[in-house]
């Protein structure tokens, strides 16, 4: 161990003096720092293999340490990542918003993509391999039993000498439009006895006109009692009438008639709402068919303005015919029911009534009204009744109707009943019809692309009449309609019609209490489950229905 101070005074010249073993030339004075200083008790420095010591300084493990300690004693001090919800605004809320900023940059910059995944992709299946696939599998008999390859006779394989009939067959059949009943079995294979005799036993429940074209016939054909002679016809059944299924059926050798009725329900589809910003749109959005729509437009058309007399705030209300069999189907029937209600109160109230089903409205049964012309066309106002500049002719004159702009191939309707007084060519007027309304009144339709009534028909409020065109003097599809008082011209939309009550006193009272039972209808009544009887739902079920197992519990 050295003894004696560690370091030699410094002479005068700013040199070490020559004591002891510290000899040596003058020298700049070191300057340390106390962790540069050893202590007295330190152990001599340990010879390295080459005879030299090793160096002084800290190793490189310690090194790493301090600068840890150096790094960890600034973070602390800096504090990057302090508390955002504290001190909002301050420079060390800043700093921490740039760390936050900068990690996140980092974790985006370091993240995996979102490129889709390369896998196998299947192979493709079009018609031709689904086909050869199918041909190399074995369908089961319930399917037809139809698939499978078919393969080239082998030696062993002997032909038949006859071939056994299959000892029955079931098709079936579709009576097509404008098809009879008749040819519709004949295509069948069922022979003309046996076709005479179902003709007279299903004309007795329905007439064979009245069957719709589209009806399918389920037909079990049996075995030929003799070669080449007809098969037999062992069973026919068939939906005659949404309320009724017909059968003929073999039994003891004579076909007999079976009738198999469908429960149906009755109750009218009743539709209500609000008019708001259209009143076509909240009957859609409401459910109502197009075809209903159409029809309570054109009732309501007739004693109120679609444009001005209805507000947003009325609700419209309108009743259907509507059927429900037990089988599922539904059928919707023509309108019943049209009416307009403001503030809770009826305002107009249609009902229809009468053989040629007309629309009358209940408080017009006592009292004579008028009521504008309502539209002929679905369309809008294109030139008005007037002088004006005709655009083709290009000189003003007399423009002695109303025009509307509406769809090539629009239904035109009479405004009133009446009678068709012209109906054909007339000069710039093109494919013209002309209907007479009584008391001098009368209407001409002009442009029409085909008319679709003839001279003297007797039309109804609302009967198409022809469809919109572009014949005669005419620049494009419009409808010009005209009316006449007296024979002369007159400006239609100035026109108001009177109608005087239809119904007399004794129908009143039945007019009345049909409405008050239709009015009784809830909304939406006609569209809850219908139950099937227990015998017709014991019916319905399939046989291999019948052999599942049941559920216990």
């Amino acid at each position: 161990m050295r003894k004696g101070p560690l370091f030699k005074a410094l002479d005068e010249n700013g040199g070490n003096s020559a004591e002891g073993d510290y000899a040596g030339g003058a020298a700049s004075a070191a300057s340390l720092s106390h962790a540069q200083v050893l202590p007295e008790s330190a152990e001599p420095a340990t010879p390295t293999p080459s005879g030299e010591t090793a160096s002084d300084g800290p190793g490189l493990r310690e090194r790493i340490q301090a600068w840890k300690q150096d790094i960890e004693s600034w973070c602390e001090k800096v504090e990057l990542a302090p508390d955002l919800a504290t001190d909002i605004g301050s420079p060390r809320w800043y700093r921490g918003l740039a760390t936050l900023f900068g990690l996140s940059a980092a974790a985006i910059a370091l993240s995996p993509s979102f490129s889709s995944v390369e896998a196998a992709t299947p192979m493709p299946v079009n018609d031709r391999v689904r086909d050869e696939f199918r041909s190399q599998t074995i369908a089961p008999l319930a399917f037809g039993a139809d698939s499978g390859r078919h393969m080239g006779a082998s030696p062993l394989v002997r032909p038949l000498a006859k071939v056994p009939e299959r000892p029955m067959i079931q098709l079936v059949s579709t009576l097509g439009q404008g098809d009879s009943f008749r040819r519709m079995l004949e295509r069948a294979g069922v022979g003309n006895t046996d076709i005479s005799q179902v003709s007279d036993l299903i004309s007795g429940a329905v007439p064979l006109s009245d069957i719709a074209s589209g009806t399918q016939f389920d037909i079990t054909l049996g075995k030929r009692p003799t070669e080449g002679a007809s098969r037999p016809l062992d069973e026919m059944a068939f939906r005659a009438r949404f309320d009724l299924d017909l059968s003929v059926e073999r039994h003891d050798g004579a076909l007999a008639l079976v009738r198999h009725p469908i429960a149906v329900d009755t109750t009218p589809l009743r539709i209500r709402g609000t008019v708001g910003s259209s009143l076509y749109r909240s009957a859609r959005n409401a459910g109502a068919p197009v075809a209903a729509i159409q029809s309570y437009l054109r009732a309501v058309d007739k004693y109120l303005s679609l444009e001005n007399d209805i507000s947003a705030n009325d609700e419209f209300d309108l009743i259907l015919s509507y059927k429900r069999s037990a089988k599922g189907e539904r059928q919707v029937g023509e309108l019943l029911y049209a009416g307009v209600e403001r503030d809770g109160k009826p305002r107009l109230q249609l009902m229809r009534w009468g053989k040629d089903g007309q629309m009358f409205s209940a408080s017009g049964l006592a009292e004579t009204r008028s009521a504008p012309i309502g539209m002929p066309v679905a369309g809008r106002i294109t030139s008005r009744y007037g002088m004006r500049r005709h655009p083709i002719l290009g000189y003003t004159r007399m423009h002695a109707g109303v025009d509307f702009g509406a769809a090539y191939g629009s239904p035109i309707y009479a405004v009133s009943d009446g009678t068709v007084t012209y109906a054909g060519r007339h000069g710039g007027h093109g494919n013209y019809v002309r209907i007479n309304h009584g008391g001098g009144l009368g209407t001409g339709y002009g442009h029409m692309s085909r008319i679709a009534v003839k001279n003297g028909t007797h039309v109804r409020a609302g009967q198409v009449i022809g469809y919109v065109g572009s014949t005669g003097l005419s620049t494009g599809p419009h409808l010009h309609f005209e009316a006449y008082r007296g024979g002369k011209t007159v400006d239609p939309l100035s026109i108001r019609l009177v109608t005087r009550p239809q119904i007399d006193g004794k129908e009143r009272d039945e007019f009345r209490q049909r409405m008050r039972a239709l009015l009784t209808v809830e909304p939406g009544a006609a569209l809850d489950s219908f139950v099937k009887p227990e015998a017709e739902q014991a019916a319905d079920t399939r046989e291999i229905d019948r052999l599942e197992p049941k559920k216990v519990g």
